[in-house]
């Protein structure tokens, strides 16, 4: 086979806009485009994009790629999409959407979670007769916060009930662009799992549960049938392969939510092996053997991508944006004081600051919940910013207990899930935008005191894992072929010298968001 002659090309759907790859049968990146899309927020915690804006700018950064000419479009036997997990697209029967998707920073549904959630007997503002039927079939259950896809639809259902009527599914984002690509309405096992209304104690055979529809008031035929991971969908349609140049014979693969992708794209796909996710958002995720649940602090393992896999999930509302929200809105905003675009380098200059700051910030401690939290407590009420600031501190200052802060939001969600795994790391792979800076990466192994693998191309890592499992679909390589392919690019060790002061700013980190948390619901209730 020659591998250059069998690409494969995939859709990574993030938050902030799609990144359109070509990779060859080895998964060897070959080209790559990006172009951004907005978020709509709106009152009361909304927030939605433009499915047209989507499939615009997925067609844009297609053709980007295609006029470079570095690959044959004919040669495209694969199309594979990973996309942002827990959102909403309303659908009509053939696949178009009829308004915007609502995305997993909506929080609007928060009233009908607690509605469906609720009962007589309750631990934690949670029913346990309830909450045990759902962690007993599915690993979780639906959060407070309101941002799983069950809040979605229950939020349609309650304050829009004509575009309820009128859907004829809710689907996933991938799964909407699946439909685009192949006509096809389905979703799959390692998808559906945040609307909470399938049995999984079955790995090999995930299904709706009555029970647990009737719980949610959610009807059965408002959700799309199910597929296995890493399935194969059908072929493109013809209207996308005349759009794309492609073969009609090409095929389309069943998708995986980012993190899923992402899991796989960073080579930790040994069971207990886990990787870190440093993007707008944040995750730390393990692939394990076993079906658990920690409902106090928002984990669960649920269908991995990888048949017959569970993967630990988790999920930290703002990471990396906390460094757009310096830039946007404090540094560079434009308006009466400032006209200036921040410099294209900002991110490498925001490195150099932040690397001449002694670890510690010198006493500056940054919360970076600007938009509530998910794990390890599900606050979406929770907010950020900077404790004991002084005269003395500078913007290098500020750059540094960012990094900082989110390093610490991120080790309190590794002390729960090396306990929910029942052992102890022994390092931790680094993929995201947030890997290809030197200095945070040599953070996160200070804080963590645990060795951080740097992946190769850390930007491409869903991409990478959304193209290794089409590469599996297609039985060009194997599942045991993974680990192999994605490669480790720097070792970044923990500077003893460190530790006790990491340890003790990380002590301070929790207790100010205990003692602050009935203060933050007060103000953003």
């Amino acid at each position: 086979m020659n591998i250059n002659e069998h690409l494969i090309l995939t859709i990574d759907l993030g938050t902030s806009g799609p990144k359109v790859s070509v990779y060859n049968a080895h998964t060897d990146l070959i080209d790559s485009a990006f172009e951004t899309n907005q978020v709509i927020l709106k009152d009361h915690g909304g927030a939605e994009q433009d499915t047209a804006e989507w499939t615009q700018s997925i067609t844009k950064a297609y053709q980007t790629i295609k006029a470079r000419g570095l690959f044959n479009p004919k040669h495209i036997r694969a199309v594979n999409v990973t996309a942002q997990w827990s959102g909403t697209v309303p659908v009509d029967k053939d696949g178009n959407a009829i308004m915007n998707a609502i995305i997993w920073m909506d929080s609007r549904g928060a009233e009908y979670a607690h509605e469906v959630t609720n009962g007589l007997i309750k631990v934690d503002g949670y029913s346990v007769f309830k909450m045990l039927k759902w962690v007993k079939l599915t690993g979780g259950g639906p959060t407070k916060s309101g941002k799983d896809s069950i809040s979605h639809i229950l939020y349609l259902k309650n304050k829009l009930p004509d575009i309820y009527a009128k859907a004829y599914k809710f689907l996933e984002p991938k799964d909407f662009l699946n439909a685009w690509i192949s006509g096809q309405i389905c979703s799959s096992f390692d998808a559906i799992t945040v609307h909470w209304v399938t049995d999984n104690r079955d790995i090999s055979n995930i299904k709706y549960s009555d029970d647990l529809l009737k719980m949610a008031g959610v009807e059965r035929e408002k959700l799309p049938d199910l597929l296995p991971p890493n399935s194969i969908v059908g072929k493109v349609s013809k209207a996308f392969a005349q759009a794309f140049e492609l073969d009609e014979e090409c095929v389309v693969v069943s998708g995986s939510p980012d993190t899923h992708s992402a899991a796989i794209g960073s080579g930790a796909v040994h069971d207990f092996e886990p990787h870190l996710y440093i993007g707008t958002s944040s995750w730390l995720l393990a692939h394990v053997p076993f079906k658990k649940t920690d409902l106090l602090h928002n984990m669960g393992c649920i269908p991995s991508s990888i048949p017959g896999k569970y993967l630990l999930m988790n999920e930290q509302e703002c990471a990396g944006n906390n460094l757009n929200f310096l830039k946007n809105n404090i540094l560079f905003p434009k308006d009466e004081l400032n006209d200036e675009d921040a410099p294209k380098d900002f991110y490498k200059q925001l490195d150099k600051m932040a690397d001449r700051i002694p670890a510690g910030s010198e006493g500056l401690v940054y919360l970076p919940w600007l938009y509530g939290e998910r794990s390890p407590v599900d606050d979406h009420y929770a907010r950020g910013g900077f404790y004991n600031m002084s005269l003395n501190h500078t913007r290098a200052h500020f750059a540094r207990a960012i990094f900082e802060g989110v390093a610490f939001n991120s080790r309190w969600l590794l002390g729960y899930a090396e306990k929910m795994m029942g052992q102890q790391c022994k390092a931790v792979r680094f993929i995201g935008g947030g890997a290809n800076s030197a200095v945070w990466c040599q953070i996160f192994a200070d804080v963590f005191d645990r060795p951080i693998h740097q992946v190769s191309d850390p930007v491409h890592a869903n991409s990478k894992g959304s193209a290794l499992l089409a590469a599996v679909a297609m039985k060009w390589i194997d599942y045991k072929d993974i680990s192999t392919l994605s490669k480790v690019e720097n070792v970044y060790e923990p500077n003893p010298a460190n530790k006790v002061l990491y340890d003790d700013r990380f002590n301070t980190f929790v207790k100010i968001y205990n003692r602050n948390k009935s203060i933050f619901h007060k103000l953003n209730k």
